[in-house]
């Protein structure tokens, strides 16, 4: 299925909690691709609400992040100017700094924003509320396959020892997983960092 029907079905609840005057809009990312979402976030920076890292609502036991997005000061301004330059697009028309076709692609003059927007996002879920949740799964796991295994198969070694080797599997699975995160997140830092931009903002987790 395009990601077009989706992103324009977020924007317009977007654009329904900034008519309300709301001063934080939060949301799942409902796309496999964060370059996706990165483009959602360059939409709703031209409607007034400006990507603010995970929400405060986000917890490590969450297996989907929630983020946030803050009202900007000029944010009528902002959507009023866009309004008149994409009337409709949130129901089909011409998106905002992204082409048409099945996918949102950036424009050239959206692109540099669209690859910061996406380094920040990468940055969040790289972050401590994620390596949070990788180490509850550390536990939760291996614990659970124990306990099935004892339920089941009574004195019998052999299950345990099966068992046993599925733990190690998932902890070495999830050790690479976190190694992988790390270096992500130098990756992003530091292309935020040339770009004088300090991220994560104060008092969003990192």
């Amino acid at each position: 299925m395009s990601p077009r029907p989706q992103l324009r079905s977020r924007l317009r609840a977007l654009l329904k909690a900034g008519e309300q005057g709301a001063e934080t809009y939060t949301t799942i990312n409902p796309w496999n691709s964060r370059r996706t979402f990165a483009a959602f976030a360059y939409l709703a920076e031209q409607y007034g609400y400006r990507y603010a890292g995970l929400s405060p609502e986000h917890s490590a036991s969450r297996a989907h992040p929630v983020f946030a997005f803050r009202r900007l000061p000029d944010a009528v301004e902002r959507a009023t100017r866009t309004r008149a330059r994409c009337p409709d697009a949130p129901l089909g028309g011409p998106l905002p700094g992204l082409t048409g076709g099945r996918r949102p692609v950036p424009l050239p003059e959206a692109r540099r924003e669209v690859e910061l927007l996406h380094a920040r996002i990468k940055v969040d879920l790289y972050g401590t509320s994620r390596r949070g949740r990788i180490r509850m799964l550390a536990v939760a796991v291996p614990v659970g396959v124990f306990v099935a295994v004892a339920v089941n198969s009574g004195s019998d070694p052999v299950p345990l020892a099966v068992g046993g080797g599925i733990a190690v599997v998932w902890w070495l699975y999830l050790w690479l997983t976190s190694a992988v995160m790390r270096r992500g997140r130098l990756k992003y830092s530091r292309m935020l960092e040339q770009a004088g931009i300090a991220w994560p903002p104060g008092g969003t987790p990192g």
